[in-house]
């Protein structure tokens, strides 16, 4: 009991903070040409949406916090399952069937007598430990190219252990469970990429300098280690084993560092703009949801000796709630299932369900970021105005992450770079920029003063790289 009243009551506090927090003036960042419309959901419903996908007919599922999955067809609304456990995760799977991540348990929902109803709720896989916290979700589900399903166990609120908290797991086509990766902290998103990587976001906390997102791998420890005593030959205690510099050494690092309060701060699943251009500029690219900056960003990885690394930049915010689930349907239009849940967002609202749309307008912004022997290459999606690129109009800067038990980090040794010589090519689109590079560290390159040949700027112009390694 006391366990139990003490979450509640920091829940509750927390939530009192965030309400009670002066509102500050926020930048607006929108690209030409992407509008937001806002989708009734039931009526005296409350919506928080925590699982979203759509089937091959264009018809979106919903999994809601409260145990429900809702179908909408069309403009129709109706309810399709109840009595789930907090899902945190839904998957159309390739017959038809439902697949829900609740707490306790992977469950699949079957309509049988196709009435628009589940009739069977069948268990699928729940080998791990659930203790009763309410901080010990289970995400997913996703599925990989051999039919494996997959999904992550957020650790407890106060870091609570065993029973495979803090690890990533599978189920096999035959319903075989596996944990097979450790060291996750909570990590609220899953997607699996066009060549079939799973790739998976963390959340800010104890050992989590500042949200991250990780390619995810079997036998990896990703940093936070309080599932270590699940694994064979390990004490119970981490600190009984391992020291910190143990800990550094073991860590798989974060592909991409998402800086606290300037571009996430709960990022949600990952989604890969595969629409064949109805988004516009963007294919291929990962777009991701951010729950309390009620905002999207974009992510652009590429491999640098073998390794993913890459730039992160806020596409899109202003959204009415707190965005956590992303999808594209088959139309090229971008879903954000949201909830506050008690955390609260930047958007006013508890919950609710919003889509972006684009109109065919080309936006003027940055196309990707890609690292060269000497600094970095900047693509857009217009051609530049040649007087306006100058170093005198870039501002960069490095730093990183202490990794320590504490809540987060502090941005470490920031350090201003100069820039020593930039060049456009012969399409105006791209901007080489000449300057220092030292690996292990985020470097935000500010381009705020460029212009397009339109005379546009860009509606994001601030973009995160995180540097892992150089050439």
């Amino acid at each position: 009991m006391l366990n139990k009243k003490f979450t509640i009551t920091a829940s509750l506090l927390f939530s009192i903070f965030l309400t009670t927090q002066p509102v500050l003036a926020k930048k607006t960042y929108k690209p030409d040409g992407y509008h937001l419309q806002t989708i009734d959901t039931p009526e005296n419903v409350r919506f928080h949406i925590t699982g979203l996908d759509s089937d091959k007919e264009g018809n979106l599922y919903f999994a809601t916090r409260f145990g429900d999955v809702w179908i909408l067809k069309g403009q129709q609304w109706h309810k399709f399952a109840s009595g789930l456990h907090e899902p945190t995760g839904l998957l159309v799977d390739d017959d038809g069937s439902i697949l829900v991540a609740n707490k306790p348990q992977l469950t699949r929902l079957v309509d049988i007598d196709n009435d628009g109803v589940a009739e069977d709720y069948i268990h699928v896989a729940s080998g791990w430990e659930f203790h009763n916290d309410y901080h010990e979700f289970n995400f997913g589900t996703v599925k990989d190219q051999q039919g494996y399903l997959h999904g992550t166990l957020n650790i407890g609120f106060q870091g609570g252990t065993g029973g495979y908290r803090g690890f990533a797991y599978k189920v096999s086509p035959e319903g075989e469970f596996t944990p097979y990766s450790w060291g996750l902290r909570s990590p609220a998103g899953l997607g699996v990429s066009p060549e079939g990587e799973i790739f998976y976001s963390d959340n800010q906390g104890a050992w989590v300098g500042t949200s991250k997102i990780h390619l995810l791998e079997e036998g990896k420890f990703y940093g936070t280690p309080n599932s270590l005593g699940d694994l064979p030959g390990n004490p119970k205690n981490w600190k009984n084993k391992y020291s910190v510099e143990d800990l550094e050494k073991m860590r798989e690092l974060p592909i991409i560092q998402l800086p606290h309060g300037e571009i996430s701060k709960s990022p949600g699943n990952p989604e890969w703009d595969l629409t064949k251009g109805k988004f516009g500029p963007f294919e291929g690219q990962m777009f991701m949801p951010d729950l309390t900056m009620s905002n999207i960003f974009r992510v652009m990885l590429e491999k640098v000796n073998g390794k993913y690394q890459g730039g992160a930049i806020t596409f899109m915010n202003g959204f009415q709630s707190g965005n956590i689930r992303a999808e594209f349907d088959k139309n090229g239009e971008l879903w954000i299932g949201q909830t506050a849940r008690g955390w609260g967002s930047d958007g006013g609202k508890p919950f609710g369900l919003q889509k972006v749309v684009w109109d065919g307008t080309n936006p003027f912004e940055l196309l990707n970021i890609n690292l060269t022997k000497t600094g970095f290459k900047l693509s857009f999606t217009e051609a530049l105005d040649a007087s306006s690129v100058k170093a005198l109009n870039l501002k960069v800067q490095q730093w990183h992450y202490h990794y320590h038990e504490k809540y987060g980090s502090d941005k470490v040794d920031v350090k201003d770079l100069a820039v020593t010589s930039v060049s456009l090519s012969d399409d105006k689109k791209v901007v080489e920029i000449v300057m220092p590079l030292q690996a292990g560290k985020v470097v935000a390159i500010d381009f705020s003063g460029f212009k397009s040949q339109s005379k546009r700027t860009t509606s994001s112009s601030k973009v995160f790289y995180t540097l892992n390694q150089t050439y």
